[in-house]
């Protein structure tokens, strides 16, 4: 059974860091392209970063830029997204993702984990 769990969510004050970890089981996440994702209350999943399969290829949304940077560890099975100088406008639930395609779109992942939620606030 294809599984994906997040973690590493919290409050941070603006200006902080965190570091999200999601962990596969069930499959090898080196077949599979992986995305992570954020939904605010009231506004649609939208895609943050993603990272390919094959060369590790990194994509970032805009408004996340130098600012978060997405890595994987094949060896522990697993995918960070490491976040820096976090605002409040990043609060949201964080959720990752595998498939197939290297995009930021949510209907190209058919795999998700159940999120873990980020607030940043002081």
């Amino acid at each position: 059974q294809l599984q994906l769990v997040e973690s590493g969510g919290g409050l941070v004050q603006p200006g902080g860091s965190l570091r999200l970890s999601c962990a596969a089981s069930g499959f090898t996440l080196d077949y599979y392209a992986i995305g992570w994702f954020r939904q605010a209350p009231g506004k649609e999943r939208e895609g943050v970063s993603c990272i390919s399969s094959s060369d590790g290829t990194t994509y970032y949304a805009d408004s996340v830029k130098g600012r978060f940077t997405i890595s994987r560890d094949n060896a522990k099975n697993t995918v960070y997204l490491q976040m820096n100088s976090l605002k409040p406008e990043d609060t949201a639930v964080y959720y990752c993702a595998a498939g197939f395609t290297v995009a930021l779109t949510p209907p190209n992942f058919g795999s998700w984990g159940q999120g873990t939620q980020v607030t940043v606030s002081s």
